[in-house]
């Protein structure tokens, strides 16, 4: 007998005539472990959501980009992925202090799949890791709990056009953030970045940088 569904997945799956189907489907489409295809398809995938959880107990979702193996599938049940340089408030990584629970979702949108995984994650400032990603803060290491392998079918079919230039990469000097040339954050901003903006100029108000990063702006 699954011990996967709770009573309110009960109750729709009866609700639907889908109890049948939900206990069938379950083995053939959650695993425990991470297999060898998906190894592949993690590695090359260049981002992710990360759900978490948060102080008042509330989910949330964050996205998360890098270059291709900025994931690492280290062996059949364990992650590893950097924290990069944000906008300073760690809500992800704090939720993950006070939480370890999370969900990872990841997407193919050029050929339509997509997997998910639950987990629990630990944060270190220190991991060895560090020393492979470039300008990352933090490594997060993740116990994987189970894998979820995902119908596509609502999957849009959509194309990459360019890769962020804001990924940290080794030998090329990672663009400073737009968000932290506005004025009023310029007392506030950590040392390290006041010096660039110092060097670099391009200081413009809120309202400038509200505008410049509007949907139908492109970030500069």
């Amino acid at each position: 007998m699954t011990t996967f569904y709770g009573p309110n997945q009960r109750k729709l799956q009866d609700q639907f005539d889908t109890r049948r189907l939900a206990d069938k489907v379950e083995p053939m489409v959650i695993e425990n472990e991470i297999s060898d295809q998906h190894r592949e398809f993690i590695n090359a995938r260049d981002m992710f959501w990360l759900a978490s959880v948060d102080l008042d107990g509330q989910p949330t979702v964050s996205y998360k980009g890098g270059d291709p193996e900025f994931v690492r599938v280290l062996d059949s049940k364990t992650l590893a992925f950097p924290c990069y340089d944000g906008n300073g408030m760690f809500l992800s990584m704090g939720n993950l202090i006070g939480n370890s629970n999370i969900g990872m979702l990841f997407i193919d949108f050029e050929n339509p799949y997509r997997l998910r995984i639950q987990g629990t994650a630990q944060i270190d400032d220190a991991d060895p890791l560090l020393a492979d990603y470039v300008e990352a803060q933090l490594v997060v290491r993740v116990a994987v709990s189970k894998v979820f392998r995902n119908c596509p079918r609502y999957v849009h079919r959509l194309q990459k056009v360019e890769p962020s230039n804001y990924v940290p990469r080794e030998g090329v000097e990672t663009p400073l953030a737009s968000f932290k040339r506005i004025e009023e954050l310029q007392e506030v901003l950590p040392q390290r970045d006041r010096e660039r903006v110092d060097r670099e100029g391009g200081v413009r108000s809120y309202s400038e940088h509200r505008a410049g990063t509007a949907p139908t702006a492109k970030e500069t």
